[in-house]
């Protein structure tokens, strides 16, 4: 008989972020003793990394850090929500963001690359993995920096972690407008800051759509211009921040609402676990 308890079974879990069946595994072949669980649980998880490799990693965390005028967002993802909930796991995405700030990295490779503790922020996902007995990656990292950064982190479900993240790099003294912003792109996801940023090939291809649409809907060959320039601009509107409707007052533009404010957003980051 097993030398072990559902609350055995249940701490070890809370511990390790493996699953039900793999901690009752692990704590049979441990006759029972959780510390000696936990490192079959990490054994069996290094030999099964090859196997990991190619699966999905559709959930996960936003972890968003803010230092001086620099700010630093951080997908952390996993397969599933079980372990993106898992105390651990959350825990890994906090000591991962604090080494990425540490070092100063800019770039996934050099985060990977950032010393968190004794071993770098790859081994330390690996080493984590093997004990989740799940595929768990560093997805992404996005850096702004400018006089103040607002940071927005949004729970989709009230069981999970931050799932969508965002960064606004801005001049000006109106924090609290900053951070409405903030909101606003965490609801409304725009693409591009302003239709200067979206690139001439983007807007081109929009200009064919449009042209071919309008000709398929029986438009008149001498309207086509104004039709195409209208949903031309209709695009910026919807893609491009400084063009969308404020989410707090969808009468005046987000531009508008800077202007109003005093205050300049000269880039933002926005993620969204999984997508």
């Amino acid at each position: 008989m097993a030398n072990y308890t559902a609350s055995d079974v249940k701490t070890l879990r809370e511990r390790s972020g493996a699953g039900m069946m793999d901690c009752k595994a692990a704590l049979d072949e441990a006759d029972g003793n959780l510390d000696k669980a936990m490192e079959v649980l990490r054994l069996k998880g290094l030999k099964g990394v090859t196997k990991r490799e190619g699966r999905t990693t559709s959930n996960g965390i936003v972890v968003a850090r803010v230092s001086g005028g620099t700010g630093y967002l951080v997908e952390l993802a996993c397969e599933t929500d079980f372990v993106a909930k898992a105390d651990k796991f959350v825990a890994l995405g906090d000591m991962i963001a604090d080494a990425i700030v540490a070092a100063g990295a800019t770039t996934l490779e050099a985060a990977l690359a950032a010393t968190a503790g004794s071993k770098t922020v790859a081994d330390a996902i690996t080493d984590e993995a093997a004990i989740m007995g799940e595929k768990v990656e560093l997805r992404r990292i996005s850096v702004v920096a400018d006089d103040s950064v607002d940071a927005y982190l949004h729970r989709t479900s009230k069981d999970l972690p931050p799932q969508v993240g965002v960064l606004v790099a801005f001049k000006g003294a109106d924090k609290d407008t900053a951070h409405d912003v903030a909101v606003h792109i965490a609801a409304f996801s725009p693409t591009y800051l302003s239709s200067a940023d979206v690139p001439a090939e983007v807007v081109e291809t929009e200009r064919r759509i449009a042209a071919e649409t309008a000709r398929n809907e029986g438009k008149p060959e001498a309207a086509l211009e104004k039709i195409v320039e209208g949903r031309v601009k209709g695009f910026f509107k919807e893609n491009c921040l400084l063009d969308q409707d404020f989410a707090k007052d969808n009468k005046v533009s987000v531009g508008k609402v800077l202007e109003q404010s005093g205050l300049t957003v000269s880039a933002f980051a926005r993620f969204r676990v999984g997508a």
